[in-house]
């Protein structure tokens, strides 16, 4: 397996089941600060903030600091403030999407009346909440939605997540939104220029893979499978294109970059 000089990790299915460390997953961690090799886990939670992410890691042993998470909530924040500085925003989520929106100096509304609808996993969502981002959008505001996972994983089992979420608003106007989390470009284009590395020396690393591998397919960069979560190995060699490697676990791909197996 090729050396890579940085690597983007999925976090479920990759790093953690629930609340529960996958194996291999801090000896990886361990691995590349050993070796000085960055690192940055990419996330479609717009819920947390990134600090709060890497509390549960370090809960679980693995390495981990705010500054080393991209969440989805970051990468849509900088993706308006970019856009349309100073926009005013009528929003459905956690405090994770409110606090990156506020630091980009963006305007929270509660209101139909503004520039953009963003619409984050909101589990206190109400029919009146999706009413205004409803009549939102329909006013003219561009339709965000921080990802397209119509489905998480919870403690009672799968859940509805933030596509199903979004969904009943594009179904009422009959506008699709534009999407910033994995697998679309936005998000890993953010953790790409936090890198600062050519792509040809970065790696996605994740389970799942309509959306950890098919986000490294989508900004051009090579793919690690790992055989811990949702999609197995079957499945992924049966996609037109394939990650660039498969391993069954984080502890297959230390024993690659060691030298140790193919």
């Amino acid at each position: 397996m090729k050396q890579y000089k940085a690597y983007l990790l999925d976090l479920d299915g990759t790093m953690y089941k629930g609340d529960e460390p996958i194996d291999g997953a801090s000896q990886f961690i361990e691995y590349l600060k050993a070796q000085d090799i960055p690192y940055l886990f990419v996330t479609n939670n717009s819920s947390k903030q990134p600090e709060t992410v890497a509390e549960k890691l370090q809960t679980m042993g693995i390495s981990a600091t705010g500054n080393e998470v991209v969440t989805s909530a970051l990468a849509t924040a900088d993706y308006i403030a970019e856009e349309h500085p100073g926009a005013s925003v009528y929003m459905l989520g956690g405090t994770g999407l409110q606090t990156a929106l506020v630091d980009k100096g963006l305007t929270i509304k509660n209101d139909e009346f503004v520039d953009y609808v963003v619409v984050g996993l909101d589990e206190a969502v109400t029919y009146e909440k999706l009413a205004v981002a409803t009549l939102g959008v329909r006013n003219g505001a561009k339709f965000i939605s921080t990802n397209k996972d119509v489905s998480i994983p919870k403690e009672r089992g799968f859940m509805p997540g933030n596509g199903a979420i979004t969904s009943v608003v594009s179904v009422s106007t009959g506008v699709q939104p534009t999407f910033i989390g994995k697998p679309e470009p936005v998000i890993m284009n953010k953790a790409l220029d936090i890198l600062n590395l050519p792509k040809s020396e970065v790696a996605m690393i994740g389970d799942l893979y309509d959306t950890d591998i098919l986000s490294g397919i989508n900004v051009s960069i090579d793919t690690i499978h790992v055989q811990t979560g949702v999609s197995t190995l079957a499945d992924v060699e049966a996609k037109d294109i394939p990650p660039t490697y498969s391993y069954e676990d984080l502890n297959a791909v230390i024993k690659s970059l060691k030298g140790e197996v193919d």
